[in-house]
């Protein structure tokens, strides 16, 4: 274009220096000149709409590529935003599980912890227990004396003597026992055991009123009596008893000889037929079968007296005896001496009472208990003293050790 504007200045110059002469010549190149500059500006015009065209077509360009650029970037922004929202959504997840892992980790370690605590403290009151049982041994064989030999002995035949008198109701044995044990603390010649004295008097006393039964020669009397009953004879037909007559005599008077002669009557035929009345059942003869289980029946029933007065049952004794009494009294020959022997015997069998009432407890025991305690803990509380004086120096340590292990437990 530029190029174009200054060639006709140049044309210019040349035609100046051009002689006057060649006037045709310059007039054609004038009209050249001239159609020359219309078709230049012909050219011109049509440049300029071409390059209006075309900025407007490289606006329109630049336009569609700014926005294309403008919306790949926009979906690049968005594609990018699309894979941070992901890489979030894992970052949250795997913390979430760090987070998880890291819970149960602790937990793990809290338990295991608290495990070895467990197992430490257990451990150390084993230690504790041992401890004491050491100490108690050990104030047991220091602190023994004679005396306190003669307190343990009195101490095993109290409680042998509550053994033989609530387990076994051996009455003569307890007795026997409580009063070993009152000669080993009367051995001991100690003012201060008046009291435990006097309640052991009291229990010997309680013991010696409870009444004595001889259990073991009762037992033998009903097995006695058990084996004479295959012996005893049955008796016949049980007949009631029949109405006392009462024998008219004859008066002297001479007015009733009516009577007189019907009294004579009445005894001149007595001699040959005998009229007597009855009322009542009459039980007949048992049948050899029925004599069987009528003996294996009083049988039972002396047994059953015998394991009641073991058990110190007197309502079972009682009733048992009594049954025996009856049967024995219906169907045994009540004037043979053998049946009138057996039924004197469970008459005197009946009269022994079998239940009898312990005391519930001894004073004796308890004060004895107490005493040996006491004792025993007065020999403790002088090895803890001599323990304490001994060693000052381990019993301060102690605490500083408690101190560096809590510490290292919070730590």
């Amino acid at each position: 274009m530029t190029q174009n504007n200054n060639q006709p200045p140049a044309s210019k110059e040349k035609a100046a220096q051009v002689t006057p002469s060649s006037a045709t010549a310059k007039e054609q190149k004038k009209t050249e000149q001239t159609a020359t500059s219309a078709t230049t500006q012909k050219a011109e015009v049509l440049v300029d709409k071409k390059g209006r065209r075309l900025g407007t077509l490289a606006i329109i360009i630049s336009i569609l590529l700014s926005g294309g650029s403008f919306l790949a970037s926009q979906h690049q922004t968005t594609q990018q935003q699309i894979k941070i929202a992901q890489l979030e959504q894992q970052l949250k997840s795997a913390d979430s599980t760090f987070d998880a892992k890291l819970v149960t980790a602790e937990q793990r370690i809290t338990d295991k912890a608290d495990e070895i605590v467990r197992k430490a403290t257990v451990l150390m009151q084993q230690q504790d227990k041992s401890i004491a049982s050491l100490q108690l041994a050990i104030a047991d064989v220091k602190g023994r004396r004679p005396n306190d030999w003669l307190l343990a002995e009195a101490d095993y035949l109290v409680k042998m003597a509550g053994r033989k008198l609530w387990l076994e109701h051996d009455v003569v044995s307890a007795t026997r026992l409580m009063e070993n044990a009152d000669q080993r603390i009367s051995a001991l010649n100690d003012p201060s055991l008046m009291p435990l004295r006097r309640a052991m008097a009291s229990d010997i006393s309680t013991l010696k009123a409870i009444p004595l039964i001889d259990r073991d020669g009762l037992v033998l009397k009903l097995n006695s009596l058990e084996q004479q009953i295959n012996t005893l004879p049955l008796a016949s037909a049980v007949l009631p008893e029949a109405d006392v007559i009462k024998k008219k005599e004859v008066s002297t008077n001479i007015n009733d000889w009516q009577s007189n002669l019907m009294q004579s009557l009445d005894d001149f035929a007595g001699h040959f037929i005998t009229y007597r009345v009855r009322e009542g059942n009459v039980i007949p003869l048992l049948s050899p079968e029925q004599h069987f289980y009528l003996k294996e029946n009083i049988k039972g029933k002396l047994l059953l007296a015998a394991t009641a007065l073991y058990r110190e049952q007197s309502e079972v004794y009682a009733t048992s005896l009594e049954s025996a009494k009856l049967w024995s009294s219906q169907y045994f020959q009540q004037d043979d001496p053998a049946v009138k022997s057996f039924m004197a015997q469970l008459d005197s069998l009946e009269k022994f009472k079998v239940d009898v009432r312990y005391p519930q407890k001894m004073k004796t025991q308890a004060l004895l208990s107490d005493l040996i305690s006491e004792r025993l803990r007065r020999n403790i509380d002088a090895i803890g003293e001599t323990s304490v004086k001994a060693s000052p120096v381990k019993e301060k340590a102690a605490p500083m050790k408690q101190a560096e292990a809590t510490e290292g437990g919070k730590s």
